[in-house]
């Protein structure tokens, strides 16, 4: 399923999407009518009910797909304001240096165990939604990335059952002040400012997803391609890292990993313009949809 958050004025409210438009899922309950409990309405119900609620929506979909368009509760897109898939996980951990070629163009070493740090949940942001650039630095970057939601308690996972704790799939950027980055060796001052992991616009559940070593990474900026690769550059396979993370602090359902960004960042730059305001980036990951933000002064 490709799923959404989207508001209702101040009430953020589960979509998924389909051909025939965006499922407003309480709409169509309430239309259709609960069945065995009834579909969770929320997407941190959906992920923390499992398996049941899993089937649970699945069915209540096939059913709103069956039945006659019904006004209220099928809805266009393009007139909807996305949330992010997720508002407020219990942890966010992003894994640096992931991509052989990132690590080659910032001067790096290839690693030989994940390099791991952390996001807070004052960076998430919405697709469309605008991104503050204060002037408490100068050296903005974009990082595409793929975001990894986990669906269930992870702890001293083999990495052969890892991928079976993932909930799904999503398209993230990794905004970074790289001036605050590299000021110290922690990496966190540079991570953490306001709205500075875009996510979205879907969260993919994992079946849509077979291989998440073959997708496609791409970032615009202002139109013009800045990165093109593929996430079997990764040096550390997503299942291999939900394993590693897993054997050193358990992961939970709604947990969020971003993995890593490929080449092409403005920090591999010979000549580096920075992201200022008025800049216009897009971030895709190959079948989980395109982000796009704005840079406005903060």
């Amino acid at each position: 399923m490709i799923l959404l958050t989207f508001h209702d004025g101040d009430n953020p409210r589960l979509g998924v999407k389909t051909p025939r438009g965006v499922i407003d899922v309480a709409a169509a309950q309430a239309a259709l009518g609960a069945v065995s409990g009834g579909a969770p309405e929320s997407m941190q119900a959906l992920i923390a009910g499992g398996t049941s609620a899993r089937e649970a929506l699945a069915g209540l979909v096939a059913r709103a797909e069956a039945a006659p368009a019904a006004e209220e509760w099928m809805r266009d897109e393009a007139t909807l304001t996305l949330g992010p898939p997720l508002s407020n996980p219990g942890k966010i951990v992003c894994v640096g240096l992931n991509y052989r070629k990132h690590a080659a163009e910032s001067g790096a070493a290839i690693p030989t165990t994940p390099v791991l740090f952390s996001k807070f949940t004052n960076t998430i942001a919405a697709a469309n939604e605008d991104v503050p650039l204060s002037a408490a630095a100068t050296e903005y970057d974009y990082e595409v990335e793929l975001a990894v939601v986990i669906g269930d308690t992870a702890k001293d996972v083999a990495e052969s059952e890892a991928l079976g704790k993932v909930f799904g799939y999503a398209t993230a950027n990794d905004i970074s002040a790289r001036d605050l980055q590299t000021r110290t060796s922690q990496w966190i001052l540079g991570k953490t400012m306001d709205k500075f992991m875009p996510i979205g616009p879907y969260l993919v559940t994992a079946d849509e997803v077979p291989d998440p070593q073959a997708l496609a990474l791409r970032t615009w900026l202002n139109g013009e391609l800045r990165q093109d690769s593929s996430t079997a550059d990764m040096i550390f396979s997503v299942a291999e890292i939900v394993s590693y993370i897993s054997r050193h602090f358990s992961l939970a359902a709604g947990d969020v990993i971003i993995t890593g960004t490929p080449e092409g960042v403005i920090l591999g730059m010979a000549e580096k313009r920075w992201m200022v305001p008025g800049d216009q980036i897009e971030v895709e990951v190959e079948g989980l949809g395109k982000l796009h933000n704005r840079m406005v002064a903060g």
